[in-house]
C-alpha cells in the first residue's frame, strides 16, 4: 500500500491502483462509509543515515482529504542503488487506543504485514507490459522492478478519490504506519506516516 519502492512512489502507486482500478476488495472486507476524511497527514524518513532510498519531499492537500474528493499530491525521492526483485517490505501499523499505541495485526494482507517481494505485488496489480497508471505514465515514473538508481519526481498532480471499501476494523482514530524496504537482509529505506481517519 501503501511506502514503498523508492519510499513514497510505491505507496502512491498502491493507493492509486487500488482506488482507480477498484481492486480494494482483494484485500478488504466490505464496509463502505458514506464519507471518510483523512486529517493531519505527516511523514518522516525513519531509516539509517546510510540508507540508499530516501524521500526528499511529499505534499498532500487539502487537509482534511475527503473521500470521495479531490487531492493534490507532489513528491520527490532518490535511490543511490538499483532496486531489483526480490524487495521485501515490512509494514507496521499502529492505532492509538486510550492513549496507547497498539500494533494492528496482519489481517487479509493488510495491517502489520511482511511482504516477501513488493515487485510481485506490483506485477499482480499492473501486469507487465501494461502502461503505468496516470500520472506516473505521463511523468515517466516506472511502476515495475527494476528501478534504476537516480532521482524520481512527481510534480504537483491532481487525483480524484472515489468512495472506497474499507476493512471492517479500520475505524475512526489516529494511526501510524512504518514501512521498511529491504533486499538480501539489508535495509534500503524506511518511511513513517501519521494520520487521523474519520468516517461517517
Amino acid at each position: 500500500m501503501k511506502t514503498i519502492i523508492v519510499a513514497v512512489f510505491q505507496a502512491f502507486f498502491f493507493v492509486n491502483v487500488f482506488i482507480q482500478q477498484g481492486n480494494c476488495d482483494v484485500f478488504f472486507k466490505r464496509h463502505t462509509p458514506k464519507n471518510t476524511k483523512i486529517l493531519g497527514f505527516s511523514w518522516e524518513n525513519c531509516g539509517k543515515p546510510a540508507d540508499p532510498a530516501v524521500l526528499k519531499s511529499l505534499d498532500l492537500s487539502p487537509d482534511p482529504i475527503g473521500i470521495p474528493g479531490d487531492v493534490t499530491a507532489s513528491a520527490a525521492g532518490t535511490t543511490t542503488v538499483g532496486l531489483v526483485a526480490p524487495l521485501s517490505l515490512n509494514v507496521t501499523l499502529e492505532k492509538e487506543v486510550a492513549g496507547f499505541w497498539i500494533k494492528v495485526p496482519c489481517v487479509e494482507e493488510l495491517g502489520s504485514c511482511h511482504y516477501p517481494d513488493g515487485c510481485q505485488l506490483l506485477d499482480m496489480l499492473i501486469p507487465p507490459g501494461q502502461d503505468c497508471p496516470e500520472p506516473l505514465h505521463t511523468y515517466g515514473i516506472p511502476c515495475h522492478c527494476p528501478f534504476k538508481a537516480g532521482d524520481y519526481s512527481l510534480p504537483k498532480s491532481d487525483f480524484y478519490l472515489p468512495n472506497v471499501d474499507l476493512p471492517y476494523w479500520l475505524t475512526n482514530g489516529n494511526y501510524k504506519v512504518e514501512g521498511v524496504l529491504g533486499s538480501n537482509g539489508q535495509e534500503l529505506g524506511c518511511l513513517k506516516v501519521a494520520l487521523s481517519l474519520h468516517s461517517n
